[in-house]
């Protein structure tokens, strides 16, 4: 499995904050509000950031050597894939508010409901992406001395995982 490419986190980032800022446009030009996520969804981005936190300590721990009981491998990979995601995830929804802030900002000022949901979002976006970039380390394994000559051949990638395995 690939790790995460900061240009691609950038990038998705990049291209939400563009969509958001056409779109809050399109909408202020129509008479729509701001397209906004209600502060609800913190609850939602909240519940998947604190699963994947939670999912990540549990293989880091295993990795580190400090659990009793082994991992389901499916189970390690599910919890790489839920953290790569959260980094996407939040990459697009911070990516998204800034684009509508940018709009906002220039029309409204900073005092309207929009502009503060935006930044609340912006924050909890962040957090995600953050949890899910840091849970996505947490799910290299560290590097070991292979004990046959072929075993040293192979080792692991420049990513820290097992070579053979992208």
């Amino acid at each position: 499995m690939n790790s995460l490419r900061p240009l691609w986190v950038v990038t998705v980032l990049a291209v939400a904050t563009a969509t958001g800022y056409i779109m809050q446009s399109v909408a202020a030009s129509n008479g729509y509000a701001a397209p906004v996520l209600h502060w609800t969804s913190l609850l939602t981005m909240g519940a998947a950031t604190v699963l994947t936190l939670v999912m990540g300590i549990r293989v880091k721990r295993y990795t580190g050597g400090k659990a009793k009981a082994p991992i389901n491998p499916i189970a390690a990979a599910r919890t790489l894939v839920l953290a790569q995601s959260c980094t996407y995830a939040g990459s697009a929804i911070a990516g998204w508010h800034v684009g509508i802030l940018i709009g906002l900002l220039g029309a409204s000022g900073t005092g309207s409901n929009a502009v503060k949901s935006s930044l609340v979002m912006i924050g909890g976006a962040l957090v995600m992406a953050i949890v899910g970039w840091v849970v996505e380390q947490f799910c290299k394994l560290p590097p070991e001395e292979p004990t046959s000559p072929e075993g040293r051949a192979k080792g692991k990638d420049e990513e820290g995982y097992a070579a053979g395995t992208n």
